[in-house]
């Protein structure tokens, strides 16, 4: 019986996975690319780039010096430790949160199905992507992580009697990272932006697959570490002040978190303690956040448009482009990582691996990820807000016409400060954990050496695809 539940969630996951690669080679050809119309929205940026490039990189390298030469081991423990805890039963306020959650899913694949397909019209469109990927997920990184008290797929696996089979150890959390890079992946080459349709049948299939495996495994197994949504949650939620008191697991039970409460810390604390996932798997996970938005920005670029017409051109089919591209791109970011690893592990001359060291170390990328997040769809959140809150008002029959937030010139200027507010924010995270790893002050500040050396390429990669101006999808 438990080989033929497990058979049955393999086959279910792998016709998901089918359907999504047929969908996804479906739209290739037109590589509409997330956003498509929605990205146009956000306005582009019009500074010189060698000016963020050149500003950006300066800043973290001296952000590094200033840190290094200003503090010490007593201040850095005197920041960190500093916290406020409140006792707040939330167990009812989990449970009304939860029901408003599924009404509201379900409210989105029958608008999806139901409503105008023009996409600044259509309420499901406007949801997912300007309040729930633009806006609500500011909030997960800039206040806290709220998503174990609004998932609606764990809600309904928790009203519904598990197998609770044994999830395979063996796997880890690789699982939650494939599903995520194969997830922006097909936001990247469907419509999913633009074709509420897609989007309802996309979101359907998710729950499909993402309820069975909470059948078989169990909500706690399933959603800590399979779902790619939930774990990306979590690690963005470490970036924010407000955390559980007790455990920030998706995991935890509501009773944990009843008798726990909340915690006020500074921003980015939290980054300072190891990883919930003690191993490559989150370090990998980590790296894929990173990758995954800076990749989502890239393809929108003139550089990418004209390099992926000529790629084309020449032969390679744009159903191989694409997802080399997601894969090369990763492998690169991994791979530099890894490689400071290796370099910390030389210069700061530690008994400590390079392994270790990579996962001790990787939450300091978050606030990079967080702060290019915020960067790239900040200026969508404000511009079509107008928009999603008419479609809401009525969302079979929204205005012709909806409004939309003209940004102002000096708008774009805020996505350079986003971006090295959070390359600061991680080189301060990474002094912090040098500090509490290593037991020298010397030692410390040459283990930051080779990773503040990636920090600035990653600095000048992002204030680059910030600063490039939006161009049209290839292929058309």
């Amino acid at each position: 019986m438990r080989r033929s539940n497990v058979r049955l969630l393999v086959r279910a996951a792998l016709a998901f996975v089918a359907g999504t690669l047929s969908v996804g080679t479906a739209f290739t050809g037109t590589a509409l690319g997330h956003g498509g119309g929605l990205r146009a929205a956000a306005g582009s940026l019009a500074v010189p780039t060698w000016l963020f490039l050149l500003t950006g990189g300066g800043v973290v390298g001296a952000s590094f010096l200033l840190a290094s030469f200003v503090t010490d081991r007593a201040f850095i423990r005197a920041v960190h430790g500093w916290r406020r805890v409140a006792g707040a039963p939330l167990d009812a306020a989990v449970t009304l949160t939860r029901v408003l959650s599924v009404v509201a899913l379900l409210g989105i694949v029958a608008v999806g199905f139901l409503g105008p397909e023009t996409m600044f019209r259509n309420a499901a469109i406007l949801v997912v992507w300007v309040g729930w990927w633009a806006g609500y997920v500011a909030t997960v990184y800039l206040v806290g992580n709220s998503w174990p008290a609004l998932n609606p797929w764990r809600a309904v696996a928790e009203w519904v009697p598990t197998l609770d089979r044994e999830y395979p150890e063996r796997l880890g959390a690789w699982p939650s990272v494939v599903g995520l890079l194969g997830l922006v992946w097909l936001e990247v080459v469907s419509p999913l932006a633009d074709d509420p349709r897609l989007l309802s049948w996309v979101i359907v299939g998710y729950s499909v697959v993402t309820l069975a495996g909470a059948l078989v495994f169990g909500p706690d197994a399933w959603f800590g570490k399979v779902d790619p949504i939930a774990r990306l949650f979590r690690y963005y939620g470490r970036v924010a002040p407000i955390q559980r008191a007790s455990d920030d697991e998706e995991g935890s039970t509501d009773e944990k978190v009843r008798a726990t409460g909340l915690e006020l810390r500074p921003p980015g604390a939290a980054l300072t303690d190891p990883l919930p996932d003690d191993g490559r798997d989150g370090v990998a996970f980590v790296v894929a956040i990173l990758w995954v938005t800076t990749y989502d920005g890239f393809v929108g670029t003139p550089l990418w448009v004209d390099a992926a017409n000529w790629v084309v051109g020449a032969g390679l089919p744009p159903v191989v482009l694409y997802p080399a591209a997601l894969l090369a791109g990763y492998a690169l970011f991994l791979g530099a990582w890894r490689l400071a690893s290796r370099f910390a592990r030389r210069t700061a001359d530690t008994y400590l691996t390079s392994e270790a060291i990579a996962r001790r170390f990787a939450a300091s990328l978050l606030p990079i990820a967080a702060g290019y997040h915020l960067a790239h769809f900040l200026g969508l959140f404000v511009s079509l807000s107008p928009a999603l809150v008419s479609a809401l008002s009525n969302p079979l029959s929204p205005p012709i016409n909806p409004s939309v937030v003209t940004l102002p010139g000096w708008f774009g200027m805020l996505a350079v400060a986003f971006v090295l507010l959070g390359h600061l924010l991680a080189v301060w995270v990474a002094h912090a954990s040098a500090y509490e790893v290593f037991p020298g002050r010397l030692q410390a500040v040459r283990s930051q050496y080779p990773f503040v050396v990636v920090m600035v390429l990653y600095t000048m990669t992002s204030l680059w695809i910030v600063s490039a101006p939006s161009a049209a999808p290839p292929f058309v």
